[in-house]
């Protein structure tokens, strides 16, 4: 799956226990079955996997192609104006960053934060956290891993594309989480042709260079939106709710783009990445068809 962007769940799906699997160390026989080849093991609660359990999953991953990434716990809040809040921020992130070694995963996502007044000083506040948390990482011997602060759904996070990408400047093996789900619900919709898609590449290869936007990290699947940005994840079973797929795949192979495109739909993210992958074949099988025949 070298050439390819590789799809996978974040976390397991409802399908996964309903078929009487209760360990995580089955997911990555059951995705590549699946005909997936990547999974993010959820952290979101607390970094409470052991150093023996990490290993054995990362063997797991490994014997069956699938690439690994965690996501950090969600109340991570590097923006927060509290030092300690701050400083316990960074021992998560450094703790996930500890998980992901164990267990062979390339990248960590995290939230960077929630926003109270100025917008800039959180930012600040957020790439001084961020600096020292990469120099922790550094000395530990875990410099090596992604870190990916992703974009998020509300103006009361910070998790503006704007401001995900400022923070992928202050250090080293930092990419971007890019979430279409959470851009879509931000914007209220905008996420519907390739225009809109081909922005946020641009903008990323611009600012970042065109080898992270190569091995993106994205997270993708249909939300719900109100006035105030996301409410919640959906799934493809339920009509009505974007972001669309299709122009963004016809960009990732258009381009030679290679990332890890992660799904978050409700319950069944399994599945949904199956169609993701399933569409993005198909204009990649077509691409090279064309390219023969010429």
């Amino acid at each position: 799956m070298s050439g390819e962007a590789r799809f996978g769940p974040a976390g397991n799906a409802k399908s996964f226990y309903e078929e009487g699997y209760k360990s995580s160390l089955d997911a990555p026989a059951w995705l590549r079955k699946a005909g997936l080849g990547a999974y993010e093991y959820q952290c979101v609660r607390g970094v409470n996997i052991g150093e023996k359990a990490a290993r054995a999953l990362g063997e797991k991953a490994a014997e069956n192609d699938v690439a690994l990434s965690i996501h950090a716990p969600y109340y991570i809040n590097l923006a927060s104006e509290d030092p300690e809040q701050v400083n316990k921020s960074k021992n998560h992130l450094l703790k996930a960053l500890r998980a992901a070694r164990w267990m062979g995963a390339t990248r960590v996502v995290f939230h960077a934060g929630s926003v109270r007044g100025d917008r800039k000083e959180a930012l600040k506040r957020a790439r001084k956290a961020l600096a020292q948390t990469l120099d922790e990482a550094a000395r530990e011997g875990l410099g090596d891993i992604l870190l990916a602060p992703e974009t998020l759904g509300r103006y009361s996070y910070l998790g503006l594309l704007e401001e995900i990408l400022d923070l992928c400047q202050v250090g080293p093996n930092l990419i971007p989480c890019v979430d279409f789900g959470h851009l879509h619900a931000i914007t209220h919709g905008y996420f519907t042709d390739r225009a809109a898609y081909a922005l946020v590449l641009d903008l990323v290869g611009e600012v970042l260079g065109e080898e992270v936007l190569r091995r993106l990290h994205i997270h993708f699947s249909p939300v719900e939106f109100g006035e105030k940005g996301e409410r919640r994840h959906r799934t493809l079973a339920e009509a009505g709710y974007g972001p669309e797929f299709a122009p963004l795949a016809a960009l990732l192979v258009e381009r030679e783009l290679t990332p890890i495109v992660i799904c978050e739909s409700n319950g069944t993210q399994a599945e949904d990445a199956c169609v993701y992958r399933e569409i993005y074949m198909k204009v990649k099988n077509s691409e090279s068809r064309i390219q023969n025949s010429e």
